[in-house]
């Protein structure tokens, strides 16, 4: 998934920053609520982790303003503030779940795995697309009997497309959605990732499912779907 992390102490950005990155996901780490506020007219993203208390504009400032502006990816609020009438604004302003600190990484890890499963595509520990899974605890795809590991690059492109099924992605998405703010990638480097992947799925019978839209992007489609 294509997280957004927003906390203002390093102490407490870093080791949630890490955790997030080595489950995989693409994870923007920013310590104020400014620069958050940019991020979000600028992104798509799968699940906000905001701090109440920010720099600028605060974590309930910034859910409230996006399910204003009609996004609807959950939202994992984090706070010291643990009374009730708290915790009943952060849900209020829109909100899906609502931690308080000290965080346990443990219990953190189990939020955000909860708050993912809320994808339509989501089969247990893995997202289905037909019969291709991605099995997002080991970063491994797997059909018809074949297993195949992904980088963690690929793992989050393909993430990234069985998310998205069918639907045509531009560059500029993909690169969005698979590397993190302030990077920047080289200007063949989504060709040489889909390429990658491509070669992955080709163990598991699937390199064709991945189509290039000429001019646009590319399109993951199961091969019943494939137009004629």
């Amino acid at each position: 998934m294509r997280v957004l992390l927003v906390e203002d102490d390093p102490k407490q950005l870093m080791p949630l920053q890490m955790v997030l990155s080595q489950a995989g996901h693409s994870v923007d780490g920013v310590k104020d609520g400014e620069t958050a506020q940019w991020l979000l007219s600028e992104k798509d993203y799968d699940l906000l982790v905001l701090d109440w208390m920010l720099p600028h504009v605060s974590g309930v400032t910034l859910c409230r303003q996006y399910r204003a502006a009609g996004k609807t990816a959950p939202v994992l609020m984090i706070t010291a503030r643990d009374a009730t009438p708290e915790k009943v604004t952060g849900l209020d302003a829109g909100a899906d779940d609502y931690l308080v600190k000290p965080i346990d990484l443990v219990e953190f890890m189990a939020r955000v795995r909860a708050l993912r499963r809320r994808s339509p595509l989501w089969q247990g520990d893995t997202l289905s697309l037909e019969d291709l899974h991605l099995h997002l605890d080991t970063l491994t795809v797997e059909r018809q009997g074949a297993t195949v590991a992904l980088s963690s690059r690929e793992f989050q492109l393909l993430e990234y497309f069985m998310r998205h099924p069918r639907q045509v992605l531009t560059r500029n998405q993909i690169e969005q959605a698979v590397w993190e703010w302030g990077t920047e990638p080289e200007s063949n480097a989504i060709t040489v990732l889909v390429r990658k992947l491509r070669q992955r799925l080709q163990a598991v019978g699937a390199a064709d499912w991945i189509e290039s839209i000429y001019g646009m992007g590319y399109r993951l489609t199961p091969p019943e779907t494939h137009e004629a």
